[in-house]
């Protein structure tokens, strides 16, 4: 037990040094940009956003780097079940949120899209480099049209939310950015080493370590983001941040590992774990198109109910049932 303390201590370390790190890191960005002249809700779409998925990225950059491939798999697969299992799924318990047509129509697609690329990259068992670079470059035109698009399609709370962006000197936002990019590196490090330690102690292999315990962890900014979006009642952001944060992790932090370390997978990344998040992310899909469906029939806002929050709560756990006998065998 003695020789799991220290991995421990450092993945606990590690997780809050992201959190800490990333909140800095996209404050100094964010504060940044808007010194320049950039508008909020430029930043709100690109430099937050992205910002919040940086724990992932570094991570996933970390584990290629340190000959841990499927970890950086891991962790972005499991980060997008958390996202919709558990983040979501608190989300709608705290309270019923509305949705609108656009989230099936434009953002459902594009998720169920890039998710059906990152499946049949994945279904040969080779995350290889060229792929990993096509995936990874679909970001700068979807940001790009999502840009020229809500420019003229802004919602009143995304406008509410992207006045928050923090207005802070240059020399203070400059500070924040370095201390913050410092700690979520020095962070990735200590957790990518506590996750491998502790997955070699365990006999446990690595990508379930990515899956669970570290897709938690670096989950936490998006847990926090929608809890308190939702608290707020933005919550076309805290169900937009989910669909978000799951593009950027499939198109970027599984990608990283990818162009870093083209990397054999284990059978069970694609006929276990891909299968799983593509059948959450249909549920998502799903529920959001009926609950827009009773909407028209009812006459009624559409919303996405604490029963449906219940029901992806209950996936989530199913999956770590279907984990349970990989975890047990170690």
């Amino acid at each position: 037990m003695s020789a799991m303390l220290l991995p421990i201590l450092g993945l606990l370390i590690g997780v809050l040094g992201l959190l800490w790190g990333a909140d800095r890191f996209v404050e100094g960005s964010a504060g940044a940009a808007r010194n320049f002249g950039i508008s909020p809700l430029i930043i709100g779409l690109t430099v937050v956003s992205i910002g919040t998925s940086a724990p992932e990225v570094l991570v996933s950059v970390n584990a290629a780097l340190s000959n841990a491939a499927e970890l950086a798999v891991g962790n972005a697969l499991g980060s997008n079940m958390a996202n919709i299992g558990l983040v979501l799924g608190v989300t709608l318990l705290i309270a019923p949120t509305p949705v609108q047509k656009h989230l099936l129509s434009q953002e459902g697609v594009v998720l169920l899209l890039v998710t059906a690329i990152a499946g049949l990259i994945l279904y040969d068992g080779y995350l290889g480099r060229i792929e990993s670079a096509i995936l990874a470059g679909l970001i700068f035109p979807l940001v790009y049209i999502a840009v020229k698009y809500k420019k003229t399609h802004i919602s009143p709370e995304e406008l509410e939310t992207s006045e928050d962006i923090p207005d802070i000197t240059m020399g203070a936002a400059g500070l924040w950015f370095f201390v913050g990019l410092a700690v979520l590196l020095a962070s990735a490090e200590v957790t990518v080493w506590s996750a491998k330690t502790i997955a070699q102690t365990m006999g446990i292999s690595e990508l379930i370590i990515g899956l669970t315990v570290v897709a938690i962890g670096t989950s936490l900014p998006e847990l926090a983001a929608s809890v308190v979006s939702a608290m707020r009642g933005h919550h076309d952001i805290a169900i937009g941040n989910i669909f978000g944060s799951n593009l950027f992790n499939l198109m970027l932090v599984m990608p990283a590992a990818g162009i870093i370390s083209p990397m054999a997978l284990s059978p069970e990344v694609f006929n276990r774990d891909f299968i799983s998040l593509a059948l959450m992310t249909l549920a998502l899909i799903a529920m959001v198109a009926f609950a827009l469906n009773k909407a028209t029939r009812n006459g009624k806002p559409a919303l996405l109910s604490r029963r449906l929050g219940v029901i992806l709560i209950g996936g989530y756990i199913g999956y770590y049932a279907v984990l349970w006998p990989a975890i047990a065998g170690a």
